[in-house]
Order: structure tokens, then C-alpha cells, then sequence
């Protein structure tokens, strides 16, 4: 796996963070910046299966679709998201989509550390969806270990959170199997793909779980 992550500085609330034009690299899949170009390929992508998407936003036309990115482009030019095409290396077909949100810097004193900081102290990854013909592949899996290994070993981030719609029990089932550690249940916590207020399950990683995960996922990894 090999990653490249070129980065210029953004400017949100919070000054400057360096997010944007990221690029990561795997053996099966490429995350690359999220843009218009991917319109059709995400229309594609998401057509193969509508029904797969009960739990999860996902544009179905390519109205939808461009809507669809220029929010992920406006939280990314606000500094708090970093939005991916995911991208099939083997054919260059866009299956899917993943981003890094809810980007924290903490204000850490004058003195620590980690004071004045331009890499994120803290970050969530969802938004993540995958055409039927990529799921239970090493798709899902390399994404996960490319922004994971980004998060913690480029930005070197404390903490990677998760939530996933209480009903979603594949969508669970997974973020344990990379090592995700369930935290509890946000109740009436974000509004669900079907526009009622969803319970959430909530999922983290920790800089100190990060080896024993990647580890995990490695192996994951060489099976498939």
C-alpha cells in the first residue's frame, strides 16, 4: 500500500488546517478529492443497487449527485471536511464515496505540545458508501486502512469516531471488525437517510488501539 497526501492550507472557524488535496493510494482503490467530475461516476455507482441504501445519504441522479457535492465542497473549503471519490484502481470506475468530518482542533494551551497545531487533534470518518459490486471486497477494507493510517500517522490525531444509524446492523458489524470500540448509544442524535431523528451507535478508535488495528486490518487485507 502506498499513500501520497498533498495537502494546502484551508481556512475555516479555526484558522488554517491542512486538508485539502488529499490524495491516498492502496493496491485495489485510490481516495482522490472529491469534485464535479465525479457526478456520473457516483450516479453510476449508486444506481447498481437503490435498495442497499436504506440507511446511508446517497445520491440517486445526477441532480442529487451534484448537490450532493458541493456540500461535501463547502464543509471542505470550511475546513471541517475532507470529502473522497473512491476510485477502482484495476478500471478507474468511481465505486463510491468516504470523507473525514467533524475535523477538531482543541485549544491547547501556550507551552503543550500540540499548541497551535495545524493538523486536526480529532476527526470522524462516515459519509461512506460503496456500489453493490464493491461490497464484502478489500474495497471497504484498504479505504478504511488508508484514511485510518492518514488520521493517525500523517495528522496523528488522539482519536477516530464513528456513528452509524442504531439500525444499521451491517454497517456495525463492520466498524467491529476494524476495530471500531462501541461507545454507546446517541439517541435522536442526527437526522436518518429517511428523515426521521436516528438513534446513533457510536464507534471510536484510539491512538493507542491504531497498531492493533492496522495490524487487523492487514491481515484482513492479505486473506482477500
Amino acid at each position: 500500500m502506498r499513500r501520497q497526501a498533498r495537502t494546502r492550507p484551508t481556512s475555516g472557524d479555526g484558522g488554517s488546517l491542512r486538508t485539502a488535496d488529499i490524495t491516498l493510494h492502496g493496491r485495489q482503490v485510490r481516495l482522490e478529492p472529491l469534485d464535479h467530475c465525479h457526478v456520473d461516476g457516483l450516479v453510476t455507482a449508486a444506481a447498481a443497487d437503490p435498495a442497499l441504501y436504506q440507511w446511508s445519504p446517497v445520491p440517486q441522479a445526477n441532480a442529487e449527485a451534484a448537490s450532493y457535492v458541493d456540500t461535501a465542497l463547502a464543509w471542505r473549503d470550511a475546513g471541517t471536511a475532507v470529502p473522497f471519490a473512491i476510485v477502482r484502481l484495476a478500471d478507474g470506475a468511481v465505486i463510491g464515496s468516504t470523507r473525514f468530518w467533524n475535523i477538531e482542533r482543541w485549544a491547547w494551551p501556550a507551552g503543550h505540545p500540540r499548541h497551535r497545531r495545524l493538523d486536526p487533534d480529532a476527526c470522524e470518518i462516515g459519509y461512506t458508501w460503496f456500489a453493490r459490486p464493491a461490497i464484502r471486497t478489500a474495497a471497504n477494507t484498504e479505504a478504511k486502512l488508508l484514511m485510518l493510517t492518514h488520521a493517525f500517522e500523517s495528522w496523528q490525531v488522539l482519536r477516530v469516531c464513528f456513528h452509524t444509524d442504531a439500525r444499521n446492523q451491517r454497517s456495525r458489524a463492520a466498524l467491529e471488525r476494524i476495530g471500531g470500540k462501541f461507545e454507546g448509544r446517541l439517541r435522536a442524535h442526527r437526522m436518518a437517510a429517511d428523515f426521521i431523528p436516528r438513534d446513533s451507535l457510536r464507534f471510536s478508535i484510539l491512538i493507542a488501539e491504531w497498531p492493533a488495528a492496522k495490524q487487523q486490518l492487514h491481515r484482513y487485507l492479505d486473506r482477500s
